[in-house]
Order: structure tokens, then sequence, then C-alpha cells
């Protein structure tokens, strides 16, 4: 079983405060007049600049108004979502870096073969709308009897 002995403080064992009416300690002789504490009053005298006070030293100072645990829970949340953010970035660059390159060693071969393709049926295209025009100049005549009238006899 614990036993629990009371420890006096040595201020009050010099000047033991004396309860007035009522069993109170802290009543003056006109219970309506607000009780002061002279020692807690704000200086004037203060080295704090005000006006010139940041936001981040306002928000600093306002640190030990929010609990430690929920701190920690702030603090933790921060902290799994920057690590989340920089692994996100980290890992978009490095597929950006592999699509990149990937197009350019893939695909501009891959290209330049589609557009020479292109021109080839390109080609075709104008020679075979030159075979229309040159029988609709001679028509009745096949192509290669057009071939044996255009050359020259020996």
């Amino acid at each position: 079983m614990v036993k629990l002995t009371e420890v006096e403080d040595e201020h009050f064992n010099k000047e033991k405060p004396t309860p007035s009416k009522n069993d109170v300690l802290l009543a003056s002789e006109d219970e309506d007049d607000d009780f002061t504490d002279t020692e807690s009053e704000i200086s004037t005298d203060s080295a704090i600049d005000i006006e010139h006070e940041t936001l981040y030293e306002r928000i600093a100072a306002l640190k030990d108004i929010v609990p430690p645990a929920t701190r920690r829970r702030v603090t933790s949340t921060v902290s799994l979502l920057t690590s989340f953010t920089k692994s996100t970035i980290r890992f978009s660059g490095k597929a950006l870096w592999i699509l990149s390159t990937s197009a350019f060693l893939l695909g501009v071969p891959w290209a330049l073969a589609y557009a020479e393709e292109e021109q080839y049926i390109q080609m075709e295209r104008e020679q075979g709308m030159i075979r229309g025009a040159n029988e609709m100049l001679t028509p009745g005549v096949t192509p290669e009897e057009n071939k044996q009238g255009s050359q020259p006899a020996l």
C-alpha cells in the first residue's frame, strides 16, 4: 500500500498564507474585486519587434499550442506526403527518360522508313496518272503497240 506524505515548500514555511473568510486563500477584503497577479504583468520593454515579424516566426511561436501527439501526427503525415511526392517525381523522371530515348532509338528510324515508303507510293501514283494521261491522248493503242510504234526504225 502507498502512503502519501505532504511535503511543504520552504517558502510557505516562512510565510504561511492565512485564509480569509470562508477559507479562501485568494479572496480579498472586497469579494467583488478581481484578483491580479502583479508578477505576470506584460512588460512594455519587449525586445521582440512585432512589426517586422515574419509569418514563419508567428507560426513557429504557435507550436506550443498544438499538443505533442497532434504535432507528431502532422509531422508524420507531412513526411509521408513529401517522400511519396519525391518518389513519384523520381519515378516519373526515369519513365520519361526511358520513353524519350526509346522514341529516339526506335521511332526516328521507323519514321524515316515510313516517309521513304510514302515517297515510293506517291511516285507510283504519279506514274499511274502519267500512263492514264497517255492512254487518253492515244486511244485504242495498247501500251505494247505504243512502245513499238515509238521506237525508231533501223
